[in-house]
């Protein structure tokens, strides 16, 4: 095998030919999770990307800690160094067909994007890995270093049937790894007429909660002073409407330093939504990374007009900012009152790493090459990934997952969102981009 030479006008392969095709591919298997088991599972897809990787002459594992929930991790390349972790999962929210201008699951390209659930979450990011990794496989160009490649099931509900049973019960599959790279950073957002790429160096912690309440079950003609029902909802419109106070967290104080930059003035806590707000419509994602959320979700109660339930459950999705994880459990518990207990399907904590060093480095030449004039910083992520699993095993993790984007595409909406789609071109971009990547990394 040869590594990459530094002239990069004699390339003998082209890195992004197959990522479009591979990302149709992929949204055209339906990984369907809906967080209670009942999905159609990773399985088909998996067993299509060990046999993409295959057809390479890259060996895979099929690794099941619950069955039909299935993860694929194959090792590369023989550089020296230890090895660099790529992760991308397999499953995809829910989508109902009736809402969508073309059908979730049929791949589909009309005007200059790729249609269809997972096409930013995040089939886009496997189909840029193993593009890359196919034109340089079939074309001898190993990477620096040598990569495990990952994808998993069930991150969209928290990875407990696919990453946490890799960090439980297979770790050895991630043995050497102490980097990784991931989703849902290295997308441009334009602000003031400049493309900013941002890239995750953190990400908020994860409370999603069951709230309950108890009370005397009876006549709903009586009267019934611990109604379980009025408990409940007095608690639940508490957290919903409860004003967080803004905390910059190291990430965001850098991105919005940049931004005031741009706009001429000091970013301060006291003016962090203003300077947010520069980012459009990704100012959604990003103003939801100043301050902890607290979205009820959810509310179950009773079964008949006339009988007043014994209990009433709700459900919330907490998102807490790293580092001020007791601000938010304490506040959390005052606003919930006495009678409510609280039970956790999912938490996780945050996650932050400093946003320096060589792959950092690596990450912002990449894609200073294929876009000179364009600006990079570290941002905060509101969801979470993967990563929490893989900090477990002491894995620093980055979400890269490069994207040039229109000025006016409103994609953090895409999220889970109707009508999910990418730009053909933005894929394109992103393999070349990930190409340059593992030249250097």
């Amino acid at each position: 095998m040869t590594t990459r030479t530094e002239d990069r006008e004699h390339e003998s392969y082209d890195p992004a030919a197959e990522v479009v095709e591979i990302c149709r591919d992929l949204i055209r298997m339906d990984t369907t999770n809906y967080g209670d088991g009942s999905g159609p599972g990773e399985r088909k897809a998996a067993e299509h990307v060990a046999a993409l990787l295959d057809e390479v002459g890259i060996d895979s594992e099929l690794y099941e800690g619950v069955a039909g929930r299935t993860n694929v991790v194959a090792r590369w390349g023989s550089g020296d160094g230890a090895p660099l972790l790529l992760h991308g999962h397999l499953d995809v929210v829910p989508a109902e067909a009736d809402d969508w201008t073309v059908h979730p699951f049929s791949g589909e390209v009309q005007d200059g994007y790729l249609w269809g659930r997972g096409a930013v979450d995040m089939k886009d990011f496997d189909a840029m890995l193993l593009s890359v990794v196919r034109a340089r496989a079939r074309a001898g160009v190993e990477p620096q270093r040598p990569v495990v490649l990952c994808f998993t099931a069930d991150e969209e509900a928290g990875g407990h049937q696919g990453a946490e049973q890799i960090v439980l019960n297979r770790p050895d599959l991630l043995e050497g790894c102490t980097e990784g790279i991931g989703e849902v950073g290295g997308f441009s957002a334009t602000v003031r007429g400049r493309r900013v790429y941002l890239i995750e160096a953190a990400e908020k912690g994860m409370a999603w909660m069951r709230l309950t309440a108890k009370g005397h079950a009876g006549h709903g003609s009586m009267r019934h002073p611990d109604n379980a029902v009025t408990a409940l909802s007095a608690a639940v419109a508490r957290i919903g409407a409860h004003q967080w106070p803004v905390r910059l967290t190291p990430s965001m104080q850098v991105l919005l330093s940049s931004i005031g930059e741009l706009a001429g003035v000091e970013a301060t806590p006291e003016n962090a939504e203003q300077l947010v707000d520069e980012f459009g419509p990704a100012a959604r994602m990003l103003g939801a990374v100043i301050k902890h959320t607290t979205n009820p979700t959810m509310l179950n109660a009773g079964y008949k007009v006339n009988v007043v339930p014994g209990e009433a459950t709700a459900h919330v999705d907490g998102r807490f900012l790293p580092g001020y994880e007791d601000e938010f459990f304490d506040t959390l518990a005052e606003l919930v009152g006495d009678r409510i207990t609280i039970d956790y399907v999912s938490r996780q904590s945050g996650l932050e790493t400093t946003f320096d060093g060589h792959l950092v480095d690596v990450m912002t030449s990449s894609l200073l090459a294929e876009d000179p004039d364009a600006l990079v910083a570290p941002y905060l992520m509101s969801g979470g990934t993967d990563a929490k699993h893989w900090d477990k095993l002491g894995i620093r993790c980055f979400g890269f997952a490069p994207l040039r984007l229109p000025g006016d595409l409103d994609f953090t909406a895409l999220f889970h969102g109707v009508d999910e789609r990418v730009p053909t071109d933005a894929l394109e971009f992103g393999a070349r981009v990930f190409d340059r990547f593992l030249d250097q990394a």
